[in-house]
């Protein structure tokens, strides 16, 4: 095969973005002339038509992630680092996502989204005839690139994750040392106990400042950005997820104080969750509502002296006995159903030890038993009449807790993105490090080729999560709005960590199934990703609906 210079890879990867693009517009039209028959998604059909809905979301974020690896192409090879590996990455990248999107995407094991489903079949072909496509569907994902791409891992090149920015990559540097030191060597001994993670360890991170990266400085956090707060996640969720889902809760409680709460409130509460002394939980989901979050029935009801009481159920709720701070969806007008009743407290409580996790009067909590996720723990909660001070009531603005929260969502998608990458790189840490230590028939697994194919498209594939997940975090940044982005990279992040989980066991083969092998604690922590922080038919039925009432408003104008 007469091979192209890198430079030409990046060329021929616009074009063929090009003419996903014009595909992507194709399955638009489609699937709206059926949901949208006058112009706006009409509810009813949008239900009727999840498959191709949902279908439309798994392609248009395929086509998303294609082009945040090409700017990661174009950047890498502006900055001189645009090797070999990243060469290969790109070309099996495109290769891989491009064949999917013209014959079928996966959106879960058993169920693909196929051109015929979508009535697309004649701008599928036209897709696969473009010469840019044609180039990397016969010679981008090879048995002969995917071989060299594992031979330069196996190495130890890796695919560049330089951020163009001198502060985010040493970030990255302290937070990776910390996880390699503090975290992974004792995970597998946290998860198999059932431990929480030790207070020690949370005080580093806290020095850290792992708690405060988005806090603004004027209230002791470190005044960054989601892109900062996307690497944080990812390295230390490289380590355990648990270490980078503890900070999540305090993201999200430092979001919504931040973006809504009184002056007040910002200045007693973030501070001390800057710098991990309050430590958070986020209290929103109920046993009988799940995503449903606008039949939530747990009453505040205000009492004389302007304080309130909780009561109702609650479940799900992590790092619950630990907390200093819930952050509390609740309704308070009983007579307004939906959303327009629900309001947002901010419920202090007693931190709770092993033997009374929960200490305070008016509310209970058994712990839910979890394959994986463990190191927080998972509650079911009962209040009845819960004390909230009259000062606990967000904003001082009632009935705004729906949209206070939705305000929240787009950044901590994004920083659940980020720990799918964190946990897919986990996992590919630990099938290479297996691969090349374990001999069969005399050689050691990482050169027979379908073990090298499985760890070359791991790291091809969790690259491709990461970029989109740092495109989001930048969308972000940059004050646009960005709920179709956030959820694009949740949803492939986390189908990407779960491949990954799932190929790196097969490599172990039958010690990937052994309970004192790491890889298994993987793989139990990311089957998780598919289902917080918004399922994944819920990702793509949120980014289909808003692709295709994006095309109506546009049409309007």
């Amino acid at each position: 095969m007469n091979e192209m210079a890198s430079s030409e890879w990046i060329e021929t990867a616009q074009a063929a973005l090009g003419a996903a693009r014009e595909y992507c517009d194709s399955v638009r039209q489609a699937v709206a002339a059926m949901v949208a028959p006058q112009g706006t998604p009409d509810p009813s059909l949008l239900t009727r038509e999840q498959h191709r809905v949902h279908g439309f979301a798994w392609v248009a974020s395929s086509i998303a992630a294609l082009e945040a690896t090409a700017d990661w192409a174009v950047r890498a090879e502006r900055a001189g680092r645009f090797g070999s590996a990243e060469e290969l990455t790109l070309r099996i990248g495109l290769g891989e996502y491009l064949a999917q999107i013209a014959h079928g995407v996966p959106m879960s094991a058993q169920e693909v989204i196929r051109p015929a489903a979508l009535g697309t079949e004649a701008a599928a072909r036209a897709l696969t005839a473009h010469p840019a496509v044609a180039r990397f569907l016969a010679e981008g994902s090879t048995p002969e690139s995917r071989s060299r791409l594992a031979a330069l891992l196996a190495d130890g090149a890796r695919p560049d994750e330089a951020l163009g920015d001198d502060a985010l990559d040493l970030i990255r540097d302290q937070m990776r040392a910390f996880a390699a030191a503090a975290i992974t060597p004792r995970a597998h001994q946290w998860h198999l106990a059932d431990a929480l993670i030790p207070d020690g360890v949370i005080a580093e991170m806290a020095a850290l400042g792992v708690f405060g990266v988005c806090i603004p400085e004027a209230h002791g956090g470190l005044g960054l950005g989601k892109l900062a707060m996307a690497v944080v996640s990812e390295e230390l969720s490289r380590g355990w997820i648990c270490a980078g889902s503890l900070g999540t809760r305090s993201e999200i409680a430092g979001e919504l104080i931040a973006e809504n709460g009184t002056a007040e409130q910002k200045a007693k509460w973030l501070p001390r969750i800057a710098d991990g002394s309050c430590l958070p939980t986020a209290v929103f989901t109920e046993p009988d509502t799940g995503s449903d979050l606008a039949a939530v029935r747990t009453r505040g009801e205000r009492q004389p002296d302007g304080s309130w009481r909780v009561t109702g159920a609650k479940t799900w709720i992590t790092h619950a006995a630990r907390a200093d701070l819930m952050t509390m969806l609740v309704r308070t007008d009983a007579g307004t159903p939906g959303y327009a009743g629900l309001s947002m407290l901010l419920a202090e409580k007693t931190r709770g030890t092993d033997a009374v996790p929960f200490p305070d009067a008016g509310i209970e909590g058994s712990e839910i038993a979890v394959l994986g996720y463990r190191g927080m723990k998972e509650y079911a909660l009962g209040l009845d009449g819960f004390a909230v001070a009259a000062d606990g009531l967000l904003g001082q603005r009632e009935g705004q807790g729906f949209k206070q929260l939705m305000r929240t969502f787009e950044g901590a998608r994004i920083q659940t993105a980020a720990r799918a990458v964190g946990v897919a790189w986990n996992a590919f840490d630990l099938a290479l490090d297996y691969a090349l230590g374990r001999r069969q028939f005399g050689e050691p697994l990482a050169s027979f080729p379908r073990v090298a194919d499985k760890l070359a498209l791991m790291a091809t594939e969790t690259v491709m999560a990461r970029e989109l997940t740092y495109a989001a975090a930048r969308a972000k940044d940059s004050g646009a709005r960005c709920d179709i982005e956030a959820g694009m990279a949740k949803l492939l992040a986390a189908r990407a960590a779960w491949g990954a989980a799932d190929n790196a066991v097969q490599i172990h083969g039958g010690n990937g199934y052994a309970l004192e092998y790491p890889i298994s604690r993987v793989l139990c922590d990311a089957r998780i990703l598919n289902i917080f922080e918004g399922a994944a038919e819920i990702q793509a039925q949120v980014i289909g609906r808003g692709l295709l009432a994006g095309q109506a408003r546009a049409a309007a104008a």
